[in-house]
């Protein structure tokens, strides 16, 4: 447990005092640095991470990261100590203090498409991010609030600071901290303009969901007993056959770089009803696992893990995916083609396309790669051209080559590409990936060294999100432990199949798991709101209207 300004989060820590043979060192999880203090961060193709935190810069090589159960974790003692952050040891909860902070003055410019809003303080303040905005660790007079109310941000005295609500459900584009003076800065649409925001504490329940619970679907909320421990489950079911909610993947329409809140990815999508997805490298903000949407990949599959894959007005299947590609040329040379759209970086051969994002940018240290238009070499490029980026149209293919494998084409060549999933999930017009695939046709099927994930992983408990059917209905699942982290893989794989489950998918757990339901952000994993890559959401139907697109073999 983390207790910071006040507010406690479920969170795993590392602190060893001044004074050992090591010096002073305090590993906090990125997510924390991130989403509870107001970290920025950016990650270099060598794995490296550069953060920074009012003015004040860490460069983290890869092999300065470290791994506390589920999360990424940073040493920050010496640039904490720095901002004048006191950690003190109460038994088992880490307590972090900053001197108090006066909010002094609120500034306001206008850019292309972005308000910006500059809130200048007299020191560091913890910026946490808060379900309708931000929490801020410090104190101010009536007078700065009212420069804030003239922004259109509300704020409200609360446990630790002072609540900042961007009124009408506006999301800030992005948020920010400066140096000499201290600065947060805050990026809002430039369509939220002065005097919106209002009363509202946090989102009530959407009323068109409202309509649907009891009925079309079924939202269960109870705690089940195993092995002497007690969790929380939160379900829920509905038969996707009929109704009128569509299961739909949630990701960013920006492509597939960076990560987002549940709530916001709900919102952008319309989803009444979401849950978070799959994998992601949090310091590289990409993902890790399939992801396919109206027949194009997204992000492929990694490591036969297990994924589900589902069609318009149908249940879902579930299984263990691979994509199995070739690209080939006339002379009968072929080669295999690794990964698609994938932060998942190995030697040899990935393709990238547009849905990848408007660029790419190398991964690792050294690539090469060819540019290929309607399956025809248009270009290639050097390392240092890959390390820039290179821009992906429509229709466009990069083939990228990691750790000296070879691309033996040239401009003009021509080129083919065969795509063949191992399962049939991987043809449904949407898939996404997971894993370890817990339960298939009422059997337990736990097999995590099959998926590629390590013993450390599998007998660690942790908040948990599960994506299941029991031949009737589709179920989206929560489980949470009480008084204790969270159930094993194990323990969730009995505790559904006792639930009358017959098909489950773990996905991503731990800070991760979360349940959106009719805008309110219901559960949270670790009692704050976690980045996501991704999730699965229940849109309305589009007037009854649907359809289903097979191979699109983009």
């Amino acid at each position: 447990m983390v207790r910071l300004q006040g507010q406690e989060q479920k969170a795993a820590w590392l602190w060893q005092a001044q004074g050992s043979s090591e010096g002073a060192q305090l590993w906090l999880p990125l997510e924390v640095l991130q989403n509870q203090l107001g970290f920025s961060s950016r990650s270099l193709s060598n794995g490296s991470l550069d953060l920074e935190w009012y003015g004040r810069g860490l460069k983290v090589p890869a092999a300065a990261l470290r791994s506390l159960g589920d999360e990424v974790a940073v040493d920050v003692a010496e640039l904490l100590q720095a901002a004048g952050v006191i950690p003190e040891l109460q038994g088992e909860r880490l307590e972090l203090r900053l001197p108090a902070a006066q909010l002094l003055g609120v500034r306001t410019a206008r850019q292309p498409g972005v308000r910006r809003v500059v809130l200048d303080l007299d020191g560091p303040a913890a910026v946490r991010s808060a379900e309708s905005g931000l929490l801020l660790g410090l104190s101010s007079g009536a007078t700065a609030q009212t420069r804030l109310a003239a922004q259109g941000l509300q704020a409200l005295p609360a446990a630790g600071g002072l609540a900042l609500s961007t009124g009408r459900g506006a999301t800030p584009l992005r948020v920010f901290t400066l140096g000499n003076p201290a600065r947060v800065v805050i990026d809002l649409p430039s369509d939220t303009g002065a005097g919106e925001a209002t009363g509202s504490t946090g989102p009530a329940i959407d009323p068109r969901l409202q309509r649907l619970l009891g009925r079309e679907v079924e939202w269960d909320r109870h705690t089940r007993q195993i092995a002497g421990l007690s969790f929380r489950i939160n379900a829920v079911r509905l038969d996707p056959r009929s109704g009128p909610l569509d299961l739909r993947p949630l990701s960013r329409a920006d492509g597939m770089e960076g990560l987002s809140s549940l709530t916001q990815l709900a919102r952008s999508a319309d989803a009444l009803v979401a849950i978070n997805g799959g994998y992601f490298n949090r310091v590289r903000r990409l993902p890790l696992g399939a992801l396919r949407q109206d027949g194009r990949w997204l992000s492929g599959p990694i490591l036969n893990r297990g994924a589900m894959g589902w069609d318009s007005r149908s249940l879902p299947r579930f299984g263990r995916l691979q994509l199995h590609e070739v690209i080939s040329d006339r002379n009968g040379q072929r080669w295999p083609i690794l990964f698609v759209n994938s932060g998942f970086v190995q030697r040899g051969l990935s393709r990238y396309t547009a849905d990848w994002g408007p660029w790419y940018r190398a991964l690792s240290g050294r690539e090469s790669g060819l540019l290929l238009h309607q399956g025809q070499v248009v270009q290639r490029f050097d390392p240092a051209r890959l390390a820039a980026g290179v821009r992906l149209g429509p229709g466009d293919v990069l083939i990228v080559a990691r750790a000296g494998a070879v691309l033996p084409w040239s401009v003009g060549d021509n080129l083919s590409l065969e795509s063949q999933p191992s399962d049939p999930v991987g043809l449904a017009s949407n898939v996404v990936g997971g894993g370890p695939l817990l339960l298939l046709d009422g059997r337990i099927v736990l097999n995590g060294a099959a998926e590629g994930f390590g013993s450390a992983f599998l007998g660690q408990g942790a908040p948990r999100t599960v994506v299941g059917s029991d031949g009737r209905r589709l179920w989206l699942v929560t489980l949470e432990g009480v008084g204790q982290d969270g159930p094993t893989l194990g323990e969730t794989a009995l505790l559904l199949q006792r639930l009358g489950l017959r098909d489950a998918l773990n996905l991503d757990g731990g800070s991760s798991t979360g349940l959106v339901m009719g805008g309110a952000h219901t559960v949270k994993g670790r009692g704050v709101a976690g980045s996501v890559h991704n999730g699965l959401g229940l849109v309305p139907s589009a007037g009854g209207s649907r359809r289903s697109d097979g191979m699109a073999g983009s």
